[in-house]
């Protein structure tokens, strides 16, 4: 089969993944549900055809790099239907896939459940947003929609650090420079640090892998630039405690008086399945004021849990609070808003 057929099928589904691995016929994530194809499993030559067709596609990419390491990330699009995210891998010796379907149309932020005071959270004159979450929930399509808000509204140079380039971005009212990992730069180091002699306003920073690039990213948010970058942690205080746990020990003391100052907001997002068997955002929404600041700046990052949850201000809501809404809307039924919660005995006395 040809493999532009199996996109076309998934563009055409809705389908977030497809996963290309032997021993499995060809199978689809929708709506958070695997659905396979009706058919035989594929076997390694089968898989190994579709991977080498995937590879023609992708600019003719080099398959070497995935035979020699075993693992391969790379993006690509197919005129008039999408862009496509694949991690090729091996799997017991066999090649595999598993291709994340990214439209070419960024949503309105509106369609998809995305607040307007999170996207404004990109204007922001500088400092450091944070969007964290699981792995596949949604944060890519926040960042984004940030980015789009930012690029239509203000005459700013925005540079974003991607691996691999999710949504593509023209330039509108502002100026976008878009730098693909492992193709347009060495990595997000090399990439980050260049990009501070290259005039940004913003700087959009897919992941903050390690202690390093945290480095640079706080020190560029000081000095007057808007970091926007990801983490896959949930809620404030564990996203503050997993930077600051990052750097050794002695350093952490300074990293946390840094971060205090720089820090603007922390946006925790995850996906929920909603009553009709779709998937829709919660959101909790910390922004930093004078009192949080104080208590990145003493250790006492625990005690923000407790402040997010008490606030009933709109830019300071809880994941609970986000669930709960979603349930008194109709949109989530009781029993997933508790599934979700961060503090379940606690929301089910609020319910």
């Amino acid at each position: 089969m040809d493999v532009k057929e199996v996109l076309r099928k998934a563009v055409e589904e809705h389908a977030s993944d497809i996963f290309i691995i032997a021993g499995l016929p060809i199978s689809y994530r929708s709506n958070n549900v695997i659905i396979k194809e009706e058919g035989e499993r594929l076997m390694p030559p089968e898989t190994e055809n579709y991977l080498e067709q995937i590879y023609e596609l992708a600019d003719h990419r080099d398959i070497d790099r995935l035979l020699k390491h075993g693992d391969d990330d790379f993006s690509f699009a197919v005129q008039g239907l999408s862009r496509f995210r694949v991690s090729a891998y091996k799997q017991r010796g066999a090649l595999s896939a598993v291709v994340r379907v990214i439209t070419f149309d960024l949503p309105k932020p509106e369609d998809i459940g995305i607040p307007q005071n999170i996207i404004d959270l990109g204007l922001q004159p500088k400092g450091m947003v944070l969007v964290t979450g699981p792995a596949g929930s949604g944060k890519s399509t926040t960042l984004a929609c940030m980015v789009d808000a930012l690029n239509r509204r203000c005459a700013k140079h925005i540079i974003t650090l991607e691996d691999p380039i999710e949504y593509l971005h023209s330039h509108q009212h502002g100026i976008i420079s878009q730098r693909e990992i492992n193709v347009d730069t060495e990595n997000y180091v090399t990439a980050l640090r260049a990009s501070l002699r290259q005039s940004p306003d913003v700087i959009l920073l897919g992941e903050m892998r390690d202690y390093e690039t945290i480095g640079v990213a706080m020190t560029a948010a000081e000095t007057g630039h808007l970091i926007i970058s990801t983490l896959h942690t949930i809620g404030a205080a564990n996203t503050i405690d997993r930077i600051i746990d990052v750097f050794p020990a002695n350093q952490q003391r300074q990293i946390a008086v840094q971060l205090s100052m720089v820090l603007q907001a922390i946006v925790s997002q995850q996906l929920v399945p909603d009553v009709n068997g779709n998937v829709i955002p919660a959101f909790e929404i910390m922004t930093v004021t004078p009192a949080i600041r104080n208590m990145i700046r003493e250790n006492k990052v625990p005690q923000i849990d407790g402040v997010v949850y008490s606030s009933n201000r709109e830019d300071m809501i809880s994941m609970d609070s986000s669930l709960l809404k979603l349930y008194q809307e109709g949109k989530i039924t009781k029993e997933t808003a508790l599934v979700y919660a961060s503090n379940p005995e606690m929301l089910q006395k609020r319910l």
